[in-house]
């Protein structure tokens, strides 16, 4: 993330903690997802802008000015295309196998930074505070699934089961095992299954 994309500082133990939970491994995660489905998911505009993208950042946090240039765009495409990749790993160890890939290839190694006191010090994996936007995104991205399956011990998300919909979602909880990116999905596919049944 770049210095000036930084969060902004906390001014009380209060607002630190509201920077941990905008920017907790989960919450990474999360924005993961929304930028690969943004990018490279169901419907995407192989034009989307730098204005759209730039927005869903807005939407986890991300400090103004977040100014994104149409190249951009392009790199943080390509990025959500390799990150994707751990979406569409069907068990554990392939998930594992892509994560050690791109972490070897795409990151630099763990350090901290508090971006110069401007927030609380976190982990990056991206090779200093100024790296252009996709490599953050691609960094930050590995990190956060990476702790996901280290903690769960399973992949950290999947490809909606929907037919035609490409988008990924991460895997919730202890309960049944997801197969939809959506309740839009979900249920689409329950009401197609209910007319088949009646069909036949």
């Amino acid at each position: 993330m770049s210095a000036a994309s930084s969060p902004s500082p906390p001014s009380s133990s209060s607002s630190a903690g509201d920077w941990s939970t905008r920017h907790s491994v989960r919450s990474s995660a999360r924005r993961a997802v929304a930028l690969v489905n943004a990018l490279v998911g169901e419907g995407t505009d192989p034009r989307a802008d730098a204005a759209g993208i730039a927005g869903v950042l807005r939407a986890f946090g991300e400090r103004e000015p977040v100014v994104l240039a149409p190249q951009d765009v392009r790199a943080m495409r390509d990025a959500a295309g390799l990150v994707r990749e751990v979406f569409t790993a069907e068990h554990t160890d392939a998930a594992a196998g892509v994560l050690n890939r791109l972490l070897r290839e795409h990151t630099g190694g763990l350090r901290l930074t508090s971006h110069g006191g401007g927030s609380p010090w976190h982990p990056h994996l991206d090779h200093d505070d100024e790296a252009p936007w996709d490599e953050w995104f691609l960094a930050s991205s590995c990190m956060a699934l990476a702790v996901l399956l280290w903690d769960a011990q399973r992949p950290p998300g999947g490809v909606c089961s929907s037919p035609g919909c490409r988008n990924v979602y991460l895997t919730g909880g202890r309960g049944p095992e997801r197969r939809y990116c959506s309740r839009r999905c979900a249920t689409r596919e329950r009401v197609a299954a209910h007319r088949r049944s009646r069909s036949d």
